[in-house]
């Protein structure tokens, strides 16, 4: 009887040893972004994104006969949050991070992986100064606002407003989107008659669209989010004030209207990447249909298909590295061989500072049915 419990204690043991080498021999990817919190469906989509992703790839043999290991961080939306979640993915052993969404939310855990020398890609986070830091190992797939700035103010102003209200929510995104649009409008001779901040996570913002209207502007431009941005067309609305609003690309989610209601939001305009069901190539469209047979529905906006672009592109690396396949020499793949990448969202070269190269932004309308519409 001792020895039959002997044998047992030792397979057992076996078991172990073999699960334990299984587990070490997988490429562990995080996946860092606001699974809960006010951009929770930014951060869900993310995951479930990458997960079929991770999937279909573990299916085809994974990487180099290795399979891939996902590693969720969520960082709640909240820069404190997201410390605590990056050092959590850093200890989990992920030699790449996808994400995350917010670009206040990046800048509080970019540091963390510089330092511990860990790639990190995020997918909404536009903020210009995050590339600025020469950190070689920070990419994005997600324009910047530089980019998006040039782009937003152009249609302003073929719009035909002479006048603007410029709204922010002093996050490191709106902050130094309104910036850029600021010096572009005031160089094109668009007068700038209200700019301010509101406090992102109110509710009511009546006291600043009282401020705006009565300055009479020919355009709202708001920088922020789509949840403030919702609460803003809502009470413009039941103020009955007509004046058109324009938003940034962190408005393109379809939360939004589930938020405004579609009355609201008709006629809202906003700058954008094209969205999922905008997406032309072959690949794009076959994987939506992926999406949506596995949960039902879409990803509600584009930033969770950039997600997905980052894992595609990090993957892509890790497959054509000879030797160890390591954070550093991802990143080093990324920079000198990954060129024009075919990604969901179209092709995907990153430059010297991380940052992806060309320009992907359109126009958006959102109709009487709530549906946003490509303008011509």
């Amino acid at each position: 009887m001792l020895k039959k419990v002997s044998w047992v204690f030792l397979g057992l043991a076996m078991l172990l040893v073999i699960h334990t080498a299984n587990s070490a021999e997988a490429v562990k990817i995080g996946v860092m972004g606001p699974v809960t919190g006010a951009w929770a469906s930014e951060g869900q989509d993310m995951v479930n994104v990458v997960t079929i992703l991770a999937d279909a790839a573990n299916a085809s043999g994974g990487v180099n006969g290795r399979q891939i290991e996902i590693e969720v961080g969520d960082d709640g939306g909240d820069p404190r949050t997201a410390v605590l979640a990056a050092q959590r993915l850093v200890s989990s052993g992920a030699i790449a991070v996808v994400g995350t969404y917010g670009s206040a939310i990046t800048e509080a855990s970019q540091g963390i992986y510089d330092d511990e020398g860990v790639v990190q890609i995020a997918t909404g986070s536009t903020a210009i100064r995050l590339s600025e830091k020469g950190m070689a190992l920070f990419f994005r797939t997600c324009p910047r606002d530089d980019d998006q700035g040039k782009y937003l103010a152009g249609k302003v102003e073929s719009l035909g407003a002479k006048s603007v209200a410029l709204l922010h929510d002093n996050s490191s995104y709106a902050k130094g989107l309104a910036d850029e649009c600021k010096a572009l409008f005031e160089t094109g001779g668009i007068k700038v008659v209200f700019y301010d901040a509101i406090t992102a996570g109110d509710r009511d913002f009546t006291t600043s669209l009282v401020a705006m209207k009565s300055l009479n502007p020919d355009m709202i431009v708001f920088t922020g989010y789509y949840p403030e941005a919702a609460m803003l067309l809502r009470q413009k609305m039941s103020m009955g004030w007509n004046v058109p609003m324009i938003g940034g690309d962190a408005t393109n989610n379809t939360a939004l209207i589930e938020i405004s209601g579609k009355e609201a939001a008709d006629g809202y305009l906003f700058v954008s990447p094209p969205g999922p069901l905008d997406l032309s190539g072959p690949a794009a469209k076959q994987f939506m249909g992926e999406y949506e047979k596995k949960y039902g529905t879409i990803p509600t906006s584009v930033w969770s298909i950039m997600a997905g672009d980052a894992f595609l592109t990090i993957v892509e690396a890790a497959k054509n590295i000879k030797g160890d396949i390591t954070s550093k020499s991802i990143g080093d793949y990324l920079h000198s061989s990954l060129k024009k990448y075919p990604g969901f969202t179209g092709e995907i070269s990153y430059d010297a500072k991380g940052d992806r190269i060309g320009d992907i932004y359109r126009l958006y309308k959102v109709d009487s049915n709530g549906v946003f519409r490509l303008v011509p």
